[in-house]
């Protein structure tokens, strides 16, 4: 989620999509709990575990690279908090700090980094047009160079005048959304919004395999060639975010009638 041009391309890519409506049931070789977040505690999110990417993402308004309309707030429970044992992260239309909706985009980078492993993220969505949720993750330190060279990994992406649909995304120098050849499969659910699902990922050293419910619908495979096919050797952290606009999010428009609209999180457990 983090280039101009990634995921205007995307969306004419998808257009040729089948939704998988079966597939086979992960039985994951992945059993040790190394790191999690149950969210049984009140306040803000636990600072031993979370950072927060602040502001609008460069010294200028530059929406994250995204033409995204929010500003990320920090330390503000208008934005995040857990209560009732769940995670919130909240879009608000609000003015503040010259930006006019509010949101929150958490992230484990250097509280929580991990190379291969399996990682699950109960999630209920919000809906809206204009809304851009987002399960992902980021390389901790690129050591293959900037985006798109040292690699993404998307667990989940929605998008608001798609409500139905999650999606999982990955990017590599070779494969993004820059130049559209970024490696993109989705599932239809009715409920995103409504109901939890669970989503997963799990990243070994030849394969990165995504699952929904413990349903497997989208697989990348390390084909051996070089880190432009293949950056997935080097640790990643994790992101959870909403997004208002942009150049996906937004691409028709944001209903300001619908906020505020919450993503809530259950947990998020990483096996290695």
């Amino acid at each position: 989620m983090n280039n101009l041009t990634q995921h205007l391309r995307i969306v004419s890519l998808l257009l040729a999509f089948h939704f998988f409506c079966s597939s086979t049931f992960a039985q994951s070789n992945f059993k040790n709990l190394v790191w999690q977040d149950e969210f049984n505690y009140k306040g803000l999110p636990d600072s031993s575990k979370w950072s927060y990417d602040k502001g609008t993402g460069c010294p200028e308004a530059c929406g994250w690279g995204n033409n995204e309309l929010q500003y990320y707030s920090w330390n503000r429970l208008e934005n995040s908090r857990v209560e009732e044992g769940k995670l919130i992260i909240e879009t608000r239309k609000e003015n503040f700090s010259g930006a006019s909706y509010t949101s929150a985009r958490l992230a484990t980078k250097n509280k929580g980094n991990w190379q291969y492993g399996r990682l699950d993220i109960k999630a209920k969505l919000p809906a809206g047009r204009g809304l851009w949720p987002a399960i992902w993750m980021l390389p901790t330190n690129s050591e293959y160079g900037g985006w798109p060279h040292s690699g993404e990994i998307d667990i989940m992406e929605n998008v608001g005048y798609w409500p139905d649909s999650a999606l999982s995304t990955v990017h590599t120098g070779l494969y993004n959304g820059a130049n559209g050849k970024q490696k993109t499969e989705g599932v239809n659910r009715k409920n995103l919004s409504t109901a939890f699902h669970v989503y997963s990922i799990e990243w070994a050293a030849d394969s990165i395999v995504f699952f929904i419910d413990n349903l497997q619908f989208h697989q990348y495979l390390n084909n051996h060639t070089s880190p432009e096919a293949w950056p997935f050797d080097k640790p990643f952290h994790l992101l959870l975010n909403i997004a208002v606009g942009g150049n996906w999010g937004g691409k028709f428009g944001v209903d300001d009638t619908v906020f505020p609209q919450k993503m809530e999180i259950d947990y998020v457990r990483v096996y290695q």
